[in-house]
């Protein structure tokens, strides 16, 4: 599938879909629509049942959706584009958790979205993007890019070296507010703020810590050496919390995590978090459950 192609479908709207018995009232947008399975055609892919427990949903990393596109390889771990599984549809507000290695010189033509915030994380290498608003960044390993696609936007995203591979995650979550006028930030972290220790990347809040956005979550970031224990105290009782292992290994709750490896987690206050190897690094995504 060439690149014209694989925006086409994993953008407008013709590969994103939604079980409506799963999630009750289809969130429908104009551009990345939600569109129920029965109108959809597909090529299905083998399914992996998640790890279901009584408060928790366990994704190993060898069971999120792969695809490779030749200048793409990208893991997902909720249904995306050619990858569709009715039990990773989302977690609460978090809908897309893209785990996304670009060829050089190559990347994501421009392609429209409105009415979700969309959050960039780079790894490794560096981000070449582009908007309709006017807005033309590169963002660096070290940095966080946010877009409140609003009302609608159209964007590229390109790896901005010709010699190596990028690296980044890409992470939608269903907004609070629709419609909204189009916004776009980015900022870069420090990073020692984050070893052993839970930096905070993300909030609803323009005042607070790190970039924000139309919703009730936070993030953080965390580095940590073996053996460094913390507690993460949740915002808003009500949320949930999904952590995403980017390296290295954790215990979270009693729960043995490797890395790229993802734990959800609700109905809880706060969680117990303990590194197992030097050099463990985690994502952690405060979301609401309720759409």
């Amino acid at each position: 599938m060439d690149r014209k192609e694989f925006i086409r479908k994993g953008f407008l709207g013709s590969a994103i879909f939604s079980a409506t018995g799963l999630i009750g009232n289809v969130v429908h947008n104009n551009i990345d629509e939600l569109k129920e399975l029965e109108i959809i055609g597909f090529n299905h892919l083998p399914n992996t049942n998640s790890n279901h427990m009584e408060n928790s949903v366990l994704h190993k990393a060898n069971t999120r959706g792969h695809a490779s596109h030749g200048w793409l390889d990208s893991h997902h771990t909720f249904s995306f584009a050619n990858y569709y599984n009715p039990e990773r549809m989302h977690f609460g507000t978090l809908r897309v958790l893209n785990d996304d290695i670009i060829d050089g010189g190559t990347g994501f033509g421009t392609h429209p979205h409105d009415n979700m915030e969309i959050i960039s994380i780079p790894l490794e290498g560096a981000i070449e993007h582009k908007d309709s608003m006017g807005n033309k960044a590169v963002i660096q390993t070290g940095d966080i890019q946010v877009m409140s696609a609003g009302k609608g936007i159209t964007h590229s995203e390109y790896n901005h070296h010709t010699d190596k591979k990028g690296k980044f995650l890409q992470i939608w979550i269903f907004p609070s507010k629709k419609d909204v006028t189009p916004r776009y930030d980015q900022l870069t972290l420090k990073k020692e703020d984050r070893q052993n220790a839970l930096q905070q990347i993300l909030s609803p809040n323009p005042e607070d810590a790190g970039v924000w956005i139309h919703q009730n979550a936070w993030f953080h970031l965390g580095h940590f050496d073996r053996d460094k224990m913390v507690e993460y105290k949740l915002k808003d009782k009500t949320n949930g919390v999904y952590a995403f292992i980017i390296s290295g290994q954790f215990n979270i709750n009693g729960q043995q995590l490797e890395t790229r490896d993802g734990l959800g987690i609700w109905d809880i206050s706060s969680i117990d978090i303990q590194s197992a190897a030097d050099h463990s690094e985690i994502l952690l995504m405060e979301v609401p459950m309720g759409l």
